[in-house]
């Protein structure tokens, strides 16, 4: 394919969409620009499409010499399509980020491992891919919190950005391309209200500006909802002033004591839904690739995306819209306004946070996912699991020349091999399907378990370039899913740790216990010592006798085993 140009409105900040290098910043900082200039009517440079193929990619990934096709589920359609890029080997996709006024909960943090989970498949695949996620700093409810607090708006939500951001290191989220913020593009934003004035989209009333939304006759095209049934587009009660309820602001003039910027229609600040449209065009233009969100973001937040984005430019155009499923807790969704929410930190406290990660995959990204103590412990235990096997396979072949050739791998092996790489090819192309990919790792862990520990396992021809092929398998699928640690030993130390505190325990009380029920056995008192181990089990220790003396591991409580 030669040279595809995008349908654009507007120079897109950036004098590429998609940077040849990754950005240097490092993830907790946020992206700044001075003075961004406002954006005009005209056609971008064409891009020209370019694909590497059969050659390995920057995370080390050899890519097939033709990649899967990808299927996505288009909330406009209510079907998988097959994904086309508008430019060839080239996505951009923008995510709606945080309302920056507390910490994130781990309905968050679905939103944004589901993203980073497409972001790094995408790479995966051989994509360069411009991936925008935001950051709303002015807001209601920003206001509101800062005013409760005494503290300024722009400042508080200045530090929430930056808390985000250390919580999505610690969730091992790859940093967006860029993450920009509603307070620095201002100028964007009333660019861009003024296209839709001019165009007739929208009306003034008092210093605030008004989309009209009985003049976008597509209004409702992406929730499949009625005009007549639409409440206002808005966070908060619906201005009698409005020529329609489902009005909604695209510019709030200014209260006192709220912070505002100048704009034509007087002091004031942008409406919630008026921001996407603006960044996302600044960063990607009217046409791109993939919008994305939580299921709650459907209403009224990206079908309002959509009026104002095609109020401005005609030719706007999303080629996919996704959005995942809600975290419920008793089947509610969980969220900030119910109050009935976990943070990430509260979570991370007492779980590993690759834990939460493997939770939040562990379900479709489209089904909701119900939160409780026994899915985080089972997720917990299996990628103890999972690291366990891969560290003594590690340790093992640190002892062991490595040295491998293709055809000295035992048929078996690579038919497990391939078996594997298929299914996750097939299903993370499939819309993601993350469930089938952690499900798809058990043979090859079976398999090197089977090697290390089994009597037929250990005497197999060509043991040592088996277990080095089926380990760098598996590392290879956990990167490109978020889950591989910098050290199997240190996340199985912190796994134990963190079970140690679920269990109110410390080390040194459960090797008191282990020496108190190894003292039993050897006078024979097993009652004892099954009450011991039992008494360990109940609290989530399980212990491990061999030749060499009784070990622990951390294991699901064995009250929540039953609800299993």
């Amino acid at each position: 394919m030669g040279t595809v140009s995008l349908l654009k409105c507007y120079r897109p900040l950036f004098s590429t969409l998609f940077p040849r290098s990754p950005p240097s910043t490092p993830h907790a900082a946020i992206f700044r620009r001075k003075n961004p200039r406002s954006f005009c009517a005209c056609s971008s440079p064409p891009l020209t499409a370019e694909k590497d193929c059969g050659e390995s990619n920057a995370e080390g990934f050899t890519l097939k010499k033709s990649a899967p096709e990808v299927w996505l589920h288009n909330t406009m359609s209510k079907t998988k399509q097959l994904f086309k890029p508008k430019v060839e080997s080239k996505v951009g996709m923008y995510v709606c980020g945080v309302t920056a006024y507390d910490l994130s909960h781990i309905g968050h943090a679905r939103v944004y491992i589901n993203f980073d989970l497409l972001y790094r498949y995408f790479k995966h695949l051989g994509f360069e891919v411009c991936y925008v996620r935001n950051f709303t700093d002015v807001d209601d409810k920003i206001i509101a919190r800062a005013k409760d607090l005494g503290e300024d708006p722009i400042s508080l939500s200045r530090h929430y950005c930056e808390e985000f951001c250390r919580d999505m290191i610690t969730l091992n989220c790859l940093p967006p391309t860029v993450e920009p913020k509603v307070s620095e593009h201002m100028p964007q934003i009333i660019d861009m209200i003024e296209k839709i004035l001019n165009n007739g989209y929208a009306y003034i009333v008092d210093g605030d500006v008004y989309f009209n939304v009985e003049k976008f006759p597509e209004y409702g095209k992406l929730s499949s909802r009625d005009l007549e049934d639409n409440r206002a587009g808005e966070r908060v009660a619906v201005d009698l002033r409005k020529k329609n309820p489902a009005d909604f602001a695209l510019w709030k003039s200014s209260k006192p004591g709220e912070p505002f910027w100048e704009s034509p229609w007087g002091p004031g600040r942008p409406g919630w839904h008026i921001e996407c449209s603006a960044m996302s065009a600044a960063y990607l233009g009217y046409s791109f690739d993939i919008h994305g969100g939580g299921i709650d973001l459907v209403f009224p937040h990206h079908e309002n995306e959509i009026a104002q984005s095609c109020a401005a430019c005609k030719k706007s155009d999303i080629s996919v819209w996704m959005h995942n499923g809600f975290v419920t807790i008793d089947s509610v969704k969980m969220s900030k306004s119910l109050g009935n929410f976990f943070t990430i930190r509260q979570v991370i406290d007492i779980y590993h946070p690759l834990a939460l990660r493997y939770f939040l995959m562990s379900a479709h990204y489209r089904s909701p996912v119900n939160y409780s103590n026994v899915q985080l412990e089972s997720a917990s235990d299996r990628i103890f699991y999972i690291y366990e096997t891969l560290h003594e396979c590690k340790s093992f072949l640190n002892q062991h020349d490595q040295t491998s050739r293709k055809d000295s791998i035992p048929p078996d092996t690579l038919n497990i091999i391939d078996k594997f790489h298929d299914v996750f090819l097939t299903s993370m192309s499939d819309d993601l399907h993350t469930p089938v990919v952690l499900a798809g790792m058990s043979d090859p862990l079976k398999s090197i378990n089977d090697l290390l520990h089994t009597r037929k396992g250990r005497k197999q021809q060509f043991r040592i370039e088996s277990l080095t092929v089926l380990e760098k398998s598996i590392g290879d699928v956990l990167t490109v899913l978020g889950l591989m640690p910098a050290s199997y030993y240190e996340v199985l130390q912190q796994l134990k740790e963190k079970a140690l505190k679920r269990a109110n325990l410390t080390e040194e009380k459960v090797l008191e216990k282990i020496e108190e029920r190894a003292a039993a056995r050897i006078e024979k008192d097993y009652a004892k010592s099954d009450a011991i181990r039992k008494d360990l089990a109940i609290l989530g220790i399980t212990l491990m006798d061999s030749p060499d003396g009784t070990t622990w591991r951390p294991t699901i409580p064995l009250p929540l085993q039953e609800l299993l």
